[in-house]
């Protein structure tokens, strides 16, 4: 019912949003659709993750049928770019992140471990435009649908410091499922480019690489 709620809420804001042409009742307009659309997110990642059917996550736990995982675990840690590696299933758990990941958003990998990915980066409740969660699972989903890479456009994506504030960061993601030898979905691997020093917010909250 909630999901079914969500979703009629999303197409009515759709609906204003297109027939508004006050700027201020465009702007209210926008954040409701955004936070309808945040929250819709969060209920598909919980209820079934980034695709239906897959086994649920078990902490720790690789995959039998998959010898090359571990080895891929720690190829994953060596590389230079900031990496996480997320359970498909419902919930979206963290597997593992390298160090260089966790320096980028500031978390602890021991902590995080096994963690709900939204729970660990959830949007800045503080910004109204906020629209991280849902980007972010719409890309995982077209990864582990297709079987195939997604490159998401640049995204603001707020994380927050040790003392729990959240820093504007702005991030070049790209989504990328992990296949077993028979094709079958076992992990999406998520790496990022922080860009942050190239882009220039704007009121509209667009990146614009400067």
């Amino acid at each position: 019912m909630q999901r079914w709620v969500l979703e009629q809420n999303i197409a009515r804001f759709q609906e204003y949003l297109a027939a508004e042409t006050d700027e201020a009742s465009r702007s209210i307009l926008q954040s409701l659709l955004l936070q309808a659309e945040r929250e819709l997110a969060l209920l598909k990642s919980a209820s079934f993750g980034a695709r239906v059917g897959l086994a649920p996550f078990a902490n720790g736990q690789t995959p039998r049928d998959n010898h090359n995982i571990s080895q891929f675990r720690r190829d994953l840690e060596k590389a230079p770019v900031p990496c996480l590696l997320l359970h498909p299933g419902r919930g979206l758990h963290i597997v593992d992140v390298n160090d260089t990941y966790a320096r980028a958003t500031m978390i602890d990998p021991a902590v995080v471990a096994g963690r709900r990915m939204f729970d660990v980066f959830p949007d800045n409740p503080d910004d109204p435009y906020a629209d991280g969660v849902s980007n972010l699972l719409r890309s995982l989903q077209i990864a582990a649908g297709t079987g195939l890479c997604h490159s998401m456009k640049i995204q603001r994506y707020d994380v927050r410091n040790a003392d729990g504030v959240f820093v504007e960061r702005y991030w070049r993601p790209r989504n990328t499922p992990i296949l077993n030898d028979d094709g079958q979905l076992l992990y999406l691997l998520h790496r990022v480019e922080d860009v942050t020093g190239k882009v220039m917010y704007n009121p509209l909250h667009r990146p614009v690489i400067g």
